[in-house]
């Protein structure tokens, strides 16, 4: 009986057949004899053999919310690792935020100088995590720890919350656009602090002594409502100042510096700037109306400089006005103080001021930095009400 060979067809079928069991049976081997992963854990090392003895890490707590802190300041937050397993655990410190530092690894709590400890069965071990508040704002870092149980390699513990600075005021700098010679302007800033307890003020002063009696500073505690509604405030106060009679013209600039206790020592600075006026104006070549300063900019020791601008005083008590010069920086400047003539019909008088930085001048920088303060003429003037006046300058002599 003769046999009889396949058709073309039926051998195509079977390749197919034997194809798709290989293609789809060979990923399916591999998968079953990998073992898989899933988060920080390791499902694979739940498929221990009988009476082999294994560690296993318990973590009750691995994230920590403090709230808020003060920025700059230090805080730290234990967190337990135990061993639940019957074979020692080994917990190895790994990478840490650039904020946050792990300790309780040294030797003398079972730990090796190069990060590890190990603990025993039924053991636990304290991780001690410090962090510093640098800047404000939401504030997450955190620190890994490796360990050897196959179930769970390592660990993430993350410390979360909102940093917050030690103080804050609010405007942090009082800006008077118009303040009259006859004094009388008030404004006021609330400083809010964000210390462990109340605040307390210690004192409040201020570095300028020139025109420091015509400021004054007061404080006043805020309300539990207005420190509620400052997030993360715990305390607060109101800074009061008040402008008064007989302050001079020109520009004013003071700085007030409270000393308080959060319950550590700290101090805040509030500014307050504007701009006097008055009976007592000054116009001319050089006169910076917007600034408040007279610019005579960077001049030449071997030529000097000359220039004239002009005082005017108008209202009832312009025939008072008698200017004299009180001061000069720098010391090289010159000002003269001309006969004062009326203007127009008389309403107003007008004195020029002839000023000279002569040859030969001994070089300096008074240009209005903050490294190079600016120059000054300061002028009595006679006026009962603005009895001084101070003219800012701008100036640098060279070689």
């Amino acid at each position: 009986m003769g046999v009889r060979a396949p058709g073309a067809w039926s051998v195509v079928a079977v390749a197919l057949v034997v194809g798709a069991m290989f293609g789809v049976g060979t990923p399916l081997l591999r998968a079953s004899m990998r073992p898989w992963r899933l988060g920080e854990f390791d499902p694979a090392g739940l498929r221990m053999e009988e009476g082999i003895a294994v560690p296993r890490v318990d973590a009750p707590s691995t994230q920590y919310a403090f709230g808020t802190m003060a920025e700059g300041g230090n805080e730290t937050h234990e967190f337990v690792i135990r061993n639940a397993g019957d074979a020692p655990l080994k917990i190895t410190r790994g990478a840490t935020s650039c904020s946050c530092t792990v300790s309780d690894f040294e030797a003398t709590e079972g730990g090796e100088t190069n990060g590890e400890k190990l603990l025993p069965p039924g053991g636990a071990a304290k991780l001690l995590l410090k962090w510093r508040g640098k800047t404000g704002g939401p504030f997450r870092q955190q620190a890994t720890v490796f360990t050897n149980d196959p179930r769970r390699p390592e660990i993430v513990f993350v410390v979360e919350g909102f940093v917050v600075p030690v103080w804050k005021a609010d405007p942090a700098s009082i800006v008077l656009t118009s303040i009259p010679s006859q004094g009388g302007v008030k404004a006021s800033s609330k400083i809010f602090t964000y210390g462990k307890e109340p605040v307390q003020v210690a004192a409040v002063s201020t570095p300028d002594s020139e025109t420091s009696q015509f400021v004054s500073f007061a404080t006043t505690p805020l309300s539990a409502a207005e420190i509620a509604a400052e997030r993360g405030a715990t305390g607060g106060i109101l800074l009061e100042v008040e402008i008064l009679a007989g302050v001079p013209i020109g520009p004013l600039r003071k700085t007030a510096q409270i000393d308080l206790l959060v319950p550590e020592a700290v101090r805040a600075e509030v500014t307050v700037e504007g701009t006097v006026s008055g009976d007592l104006a000054l116009a001319g070549q050089g006169w910076d109306s917007s600034r408040q300063v007279l610019q005579l900019g960077t001049i030449s020791g071997r030529t000097g400089v000359n220039t004239q601008v002009f005082l005017t005083a108008k209202g009832p008590h312009r025939d008072a006005v008698q200017p004299v010069v009180r001061d000069v920086v720098p010391a090289s400047m010159q000002v003269v103080v001309g006969e004062g003539k009326p203007v127009g019909s008389g309403a107003v008088l007008r004195f020029p001021l002839m000023i000279t930085i002569p040859a030969g001048s001994t070089p300096c920088n008074h240009l209005g930095s903050s490294q190079a303060p600016a120059g000054r003429i300061v002028l009595d003037t006679g006026h009962p009400e603005s009895p001084t006046m101070t003219i800012p300058v701008s100036v640098a002599v060279g070689p």
